[in-house]
Protein backbone atom coordinates (compact mmCIF):
# COMPACT_ATOMS: atom_id res chain seq x y z
CA UNK A 1 0.00 0.00 0.00
CA UNK A 2 1.43 3.40 -0.89
CA UNK A 3 1.43 5.81 1.30
CA UNK A 4 -0.54 8.14 -0.10
CA UNK A 5 -3.45 5.37 -0.68
CA UNK A 6 -2.70 4.79 3.19
CA UNK A 7 -3.47 8.22 3.93
CA UNK A 8 -6.71 8.38 1.41
CA UNK A 9 -8.26 5.68 3.43
CA UNK A 10 -7.31 7.24 7.00
CA UNK A 11 -8.68 10.82 5.19
CA UNK A 12 -11.61 8.79 4.24
CA UNK A 13 -12.49 7.21 7.84
CA UNK A 14 -12.36 10.93 9.04
CA UNK A 15 -14.70 12.17 6.07
CA UNK A 16 -17.30 8.96 7.62
CA UNK A 17 -16.41 9.42 11.25
CA UNK A 18 -16.63 13.97 10.96
CA UNK A 19 -20.13 12.88 9.29
CA UNK A 20 -21.47 10.61 11.96
CA UNK A 21 -20.51 13.07 14.79
CA UNK A 22 -22.68 15.92 13.21
CA UNK A 23 -25.23 13.65 12.68
CA UNK A 24 -25.25 13.04 16.65
CA UNK A 25 -24.86 16.93 17.06
CA UNK A 26 -28.20 17.57 14.92
CA UNK A 27 -30.56 14.20 16.77
CA UNK A 28 -29.14 15.44 19.89
CA UNK A 29 -29.38 19.31 18.90
CA UNK A 30 -33.40 19.56 20.66
CA UNK A 31 -32.75 18.47 23.97
CA UNK A 32 -29.05 19.58 24.54
CA UNK A 33 -27.60 23.48 23.56
CA UNK A 34 -24.35 23.80 21.81
CA UNK A 35 -22.49 24.73 24.73
CA UNK A 36 -23.74 21.68 26.63
CA UNK A 37 -22.76 19.32 23.61
CA UNK A 38 -19.37 21.32 23.80
CA UNK A 39 -18.70 20.58 27.04
CA UNK A 40 -19.29 16.61 26.79
CA UNK A 41 -17.41 16.19 23.54
CA UNK A 42 -14.26 18.26 25.78
CA UNK A 43 -14.63 15.52 28.23
CA UNK A 44 -15.16 12.41 25.86
CA UNK A 45 -11.94 13.41 24.71
CA UNK A 46 -9.85 14.13 27.72
CA UNK A 47 -11.03 10.85 28.82
CA UNK A 48 -9.87 9.08 25.55
CA UNK A 49 -6.44 10.97 26.17
CA UNK A 50 -5.95 10.15 29.59
CA UNK A 51 -3.93 6.96 29.01
CA UNK A 52 -1.67 8.08 26.65
CA UNK A 53 -0.61 11.26 28.80
CA UNK A 54 -0.05 8.79 31.62
CA UNK A 55 2.45 7.36 29.83
CA UNK A 56 4.52 10.38 30.04
CA UNK A 57 2.68 13.39 31.48
CA UNK A 58 6.05 15.35 31.73
CA UNK A 59 6.70 15.75 28.18
CA UNK A 60 2.99 15.93 27.21
CA UNK A 61 2.47 18.79 29.15
CA UNK A 62 5.78 20.56 28.60
CA UNK A 63 5.49 24.14 26.55
CA UNK A 64 7.36 27.49 26.56
CA UNK A 65 4.39 29.44 25.78
CA UNK A 66 1.68 28.93 27.56
CA UNK A 67 -0.29 32.08 26.90
CA UNK A 68 -0.64 31.06 23.03
CA UNK A 69 -1.88 27.39 24.13
CA UNK A 70 -4.55 29.52 26.11
CA UNK A 71 -5.40 31.80 23.18
CA UNK A 72 -5.89 28.68 21.45
CA UNK A 73 -8.18 26.76 23.36
CA UNK A 74 -10.13 29.58 24.16
CA UNK A 75 -10.55 30.15 20.47
CA UNK A 76 -11.05 26.84 19.61
CA UNK A 77 -13.86 26.19 22.16
CA UNK A 78 -15.83 29.15 21.25
CA UNK A 79 -15.64 28.00 17.40
CA UNK A 80 -16.63 24.87 18.50
CA UNK A 81 -19.65 26.00 20.26
CA UNK A 82 -20.90 27.98 17.23
CA UNK A 83 -20.34 24.91 14.98
CA UNK A 84 -22.52 23.03 16.75
CA UNK A 85 -25.14 25.72 16.85
CA UNK A 86 -24.82 25.81 12.61
CA UNK A 87 -25.25 22.03 12.50
CA UNK A 88 -27.92 22.10 14.98
CA UNK A 89 -30.22 24.45 12.86
CA UNK A 90 -28.31 24.30 9.22
CA UNK A 91 -29.25 21.53 6.88
CA UNK A 92 -25.68 19.53 7.29
CA UNK A 93 -24.78 20.38 3.89
CA UNK A 94 -24.87 24.03 4.39
CA UNK A 95 -23.13 23.83 7.56
CA UNK A 96 -20.27 21.25 6.03
CA UNK A 97 -19.85 23.60 2.98
CA UNK A 98 -19.80 26.81 5.36
CA UNK A 99 -16.94 25.13 7.25
CA UNK A 100 -15.07 24.60 4.34
CA UNK A 101 -14.32 28.73 4.24
CA UNK A 102 -11.70 28.04 7.15
CA UNK A 103 -9.17 27.98 4.20
CA UNK A 104 -9.92 30.88 2.79
CA UNK A 105 -9.65 32.71 5.79
CA UNK A 106 -6.16 31.29 6.71
CA UNK A 107 -5.39 33.65 3.25
CA UNK A 108 -5.24 37.20 5.33
CA UNK A 109 -4.84 35.47 8.32
CA UNK A 110 -0.99 33.74 7.40
CA UNK A 111 -0.22 37.38 6.13
CA UNK A 112 -1.28 39.15 9.11
CA UNK A 113 0.05 36.79 11.97
CA UNK A 114 3.31 34.52 10.22
CA UNK A 115 4.04 37.41 7.70
CA UNK A 116 3.62 35.50 4.79
CA UNK A 117 3.70 37.21 1.43
CA UNK A 118 0.54 37.60 -0.16
CA UNK A 119 0.42 37.09 -4.12
CA UNK A 120 -2.26 38.00 -6.36
CA UNK A 121 -3.05 34.64 -7.14
CA UNK A 122 -3.71 33.91 -3.82
CA UNK A 123 -5.87 37.02 -3.26
CA UNK A 124 -7.63 35.89 -6.16
CA UNK A 125 -8.27 32.59 -5.14
CA UNK A 126 -9.13 33.90 -1.79
CA UNK A 127 -12.01 36.30 -3.24
CA UNK A 128 -13.18 34.23 -5.80
CA UNK A 129 -14.21 31.44 -2.53
CA UNK A 130 -16.23 34.18 -0.93
CA UNK A 131 -18.06 34.59 -3.73
CA UNK A 132 -18.99 31.02 -3.36
CA UNK A 133 -20.10 32.02 0.04
CA UNK A 134 -22.30 34.61 -1.38
CA UNK A 135 -23.87 32.27 -4.16
CA UNK A 136 -24.83 29.85 -1.44
CA UNK A 137 -26.14 32.83 1.22
CA UNK A 138 -27.98 34.48 -1.95
CA UNK A 139 -28.19 38.10 -0.87
CA UNK A 140 -31.00 39.71 -2.24
CA UNK A 141 -32.96 36.79 -2.99
CA UNK A 142 -35.53 34.44 -1.72
CA UNK A 143 -34.43 35.13 1.47
CA UNK A 144 -34.16 31.59 2.63
CA UNK A 145 -30.37 31.60 2.70
CA UNK A 146 -29.44 34.87 3.90
CA UNK A 147 -27.02 35.82 6.76
CA UNK A 148 -29.21 34.32 9.50
CA UNK A 149 -27.41 33.56 13.16
CA UNK A 150 -27.05 30.05 11.91
CA UNK A 151 -25.03 31.19 8.89
CA UNK A 152 -22.75 33.89 10.91
CA UNK A 153 -22.32 31.19 13.34
CA UNK A 154 -20.49 29.10 10.97
CA UNK A 155 -18.62 31.74 9.20
CA UNK A 156 -17.37 32.90 12.68
CA UNK A 157 -16.67 29.63 13.68
CA UNK A 158 -14.73 29.13 10.64
CA UNK A 159 -12.53 31.96 11.10
CA UNK A 160 -11.90 30.91 15.18
CA UNK A 161 -10.43 27.19 14.04
CA UNK A 162 -8.45 29.20 10.85
CA UNK A 163 -6.92 31.33 13.74
CA UNK A 164 -5.86 28.10 15.74
CA UNK A 165 -4.73 26.37 12.95
CA UNK A 166 -2.69 29.61 12.50
CA UNK A 167 -1.48 29.06 16.00
CA UNK A 168 -0.77 25.74 15.54
CA UNK A 169 1.66 26.38 12.84
CA UNK A 170 3.11 28.82 15.49
CA UNK A 171 3.41 26.52 18.15
CA UNK A 172 4.44 23.25 15.47
CA UNK A 173 7.73 25.34 15.56
CA UNK A 174 8.76 23.97 19.01
CA UNK A 175 5.86 21.63 20.49
CA UNK A 176 4.99 18.16 19.15
CA UNK A 177 1.15 17.71 17.30
CA UNK A 178 0.74 15.46 20.73
CA UNK A 179 1.19 18.30 23.05
CA UNK A 180 -1.07 20.65 21.08
CA UNK A 181 -3.40 18.04 21.09
CA UNK A 182 -3.24 17.30 25.15
CA UNK A 183 -3.71 21.08 25.81
CA UNK A 184 -6.33 21.80 23.29
CA UNK A 185 -8.63 18.90 25.13
CA UNK A 186 -7.82 20.17 28.44
CA UNK A 187 -7.69 23.35 28.46
CA UNK A 188 -10.52 22.94 26.21
CA UNK A 189 -12.88 20.90 28.72
CA UNK A 190 -11.76 24.02 31.24
CA UNK A 191 -13.31 26.64 29.11
CA UNK A 192 -16.48 24.56 27.96
CA UNK A 193 -17.38 24.53 31.79
CA UNK A 194 -18.74 28.10 31.89
CA UNK A 195 -20.88 28.10 29.30
CA UNK A 196 -22.43 24.64 29.44
CA UNK A 197 -23.66 25.85 33.04
CA UNK A 198 -25.71 28.35 31.70
CA UNK A 199 -28.01 25.82 29.93
CA UNK A 200 -27.04 22.81 32.07
CA UNK A 201 -29.45 19.67 32.35
CA UNK A 202 -29.07 16.41 33.30
CA UNK A 203 -28.91 13.70 30.22
CA UNK A 204 -30.67 10.38 30.65
CA UNK A 205 -29.01 7.23 30.43
CA UNK A 206 -29.30 6.83 26.85
CA UNK A 207 -28.44 10.26 25.59
CA UNK A 208 -25.65 10.37 27.78
CA UNK A 209 -24.51 7.36 25.53
CA UNK A 210 -25.01 9.13 22.48
CA UNK A 211 -23.29 12.13 23.86
CA UNK A 212 -20.31 10.52 24.92
CA UNK A 213 -20.10 8.42 21.63
CA UNK A 214 -20.19 12.05 19.71
CA UNK A 215 -17.36 12.90 21.69
CA UNK A 216 -14.95 9.91 21.18
CA UNK A 217 -16.21 10.04 17.38
CA UNK A 218 -14.78 13.35 17.25
CA UNK A 219 -11.48 12.78 19.00
CA UNK A 220 -11.20 9.81 16.46
CA UNK A 221 -11.91 11.95 13.77
CA UNK A 222 -8.65 14.53 14.82
CA UNK A 223 -6.76 11.30 15.04
CA UNK A 224 -7.37 9.79 11.62
CA UNK A 225 -7.06 13.27 10.31
CA UNK A 226 -3.88 13.81 11.53
CA UNK A 227 -2.70 9.90 10.57
CA UNK A 228 -4.27 10.99 7.09
CA UNK A 229 -2.03 13.88 6.23
CA UNK A 230 1.05 12.15 8.03
CA UNK A 231 0.60 9.52 5.76
CA UNK A 232 -0.13 10.90 2.33
CA UNK A 233 0.59 14.09 0.57
CA UNK A 234 -0.99 17.20 1.37
CA UNK A 235 -1.85 18.43 -1.80
CA UNK A 236 -3.78 14.79 -2.09
CA UNK A 237 -5.17 14.47 1.22
CA UNK A 238 -6.91 17.63 0.75
CA UNK A 239 -9.03 16.74 -2.18
CA UNK A 240 -10.18 14.12 -0.13
CA UNK A 241 -11.07 15.82 2.99
CA UNK A 242 -14.35 17.62 1.21
CA UNK A 243 -15.76 13.81 0.73
CA UNK A 244 -17.49 14.80 3.75
CA UNK A 245 -19.78 17.06 1.55
CA UNK A 246 -20.81 14.14 -0.14
CA UNK A 247 -21.37 12.40 2.77
CA UNK A 248 -23.60 14.90 4.87
CA UNK A 249 -26.02 15.36 1.64
CA UNK A 250 -26.88 11.60 2.00
CA UNK A 251 -27.05 11.81 5.96
CA UNK A 252 -29.24 14.82 5.41
CA UNK A 253 -31.39 13.57 2.87
CA UNK A 254 -31.52 9.71 4.16
CA UNK A 255 -32.15 10.86 8.17
CA UNK A 256 -33.34 14.50 8.28
CA UNK A 257 -35.07 14.35 4.54
CA UNK A 258 -32.97 17.93 3.88
CA UNK A 259 -32.29 18.60 0.01
CA UNK A 260 -29.55 20.86 -0.82
CA UNK A 261 -30.59 23.62 -3.02
CA UNK A 262 -29.35 24.52 -6.17
CA UNK A 263 -27.45 27.47 -5.09
CA UNK A 264 -26.03 25.83 -1.91
CA UNK A 265 -24.45 23.20 -4.09
CA UNK A 266 -23.48 26.06 -6.88
CA UNK A 267 -21.48 27.95 -3.82
CA UNK A 268 -20.02 24.93 -2.62
CA UNK A 269 -18.28 23.92 -5.84
CA UNK A 270 -17.40 27.51 -5.97
CA UNK A 271 -16.12 27.60 -2.34
CA UNK A 272 -14.61 23.74 -2.66
CA UNK A 273 -12.41 24.39 -6.44
CA UNK A 274 -10.77 27.71 -4.55
CA UNK A 275 -10.29 26.10 -1.70
CA UNK A 276 -8.55 23.22 -3.07
CA UNK A 277 -6.51 25.78 -5.49
CA UNK A 278 -5.29 27.51 -2.60
CA UNK A 279 -3.91 24.09 -0.99
CA UNK A 280 -2.45 22.42 -3.80
CA UNK A 281 -0.71 26.02 -4.87
CA UNK A 282 0.95 26.40 -1.30
CA UNK A 283 1.89 22.72 -1.72
CA UNK A 284 3.88 23.24 -4.36
CA UNK A 285 5.27 26.42 -3.93
CA UNK A 286 6.89 25.02 -0.25
CA UNK A 287 8.18 21.63 -2.14
CA UNK A 288 9.55 24.31 -4.63
CA UNK A 289 11.58 26.57 -1.70
CA UNK A 290 12.60 23.28 0.07
CA UNK A 291 13.97 21.99 -3.42
CA UNK A 292 15.70 25.51 -3.30
CA UNK A 293 17.45 25.21 -0.14
CA UNK A 294 20.89 23.86 -0.07
CA UNK A 295 21.12 20.72 1.93
CA UNK A 296 22.60 20.41 5.78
Amino acid sequence: MTPNLRGALWMLASAVLFTAMTTLIKYLGAGYPAALQTFYRQLAGVIVLLPLVARDWRGALRTTRPGILIFRSSAGVLAMILAFYAYQELPLADANALSFTRTLWLVPLAALVLREPLGPMRIAAAGVGFVGVLIMLKPGGDGAHWLGWPQAAALASALLFALTITGMKVMTRDHSPFTLLVYAAGLGLVFSIPPALFVWRWPNWPDLGLLALMGVIGTLTQGCYIKGMEAGEAAVMAPIDYTRLVFAVAAGFLLFHETPSPAVLAGAAVVVASTLYISVREHRLSRLKAAAEPPP
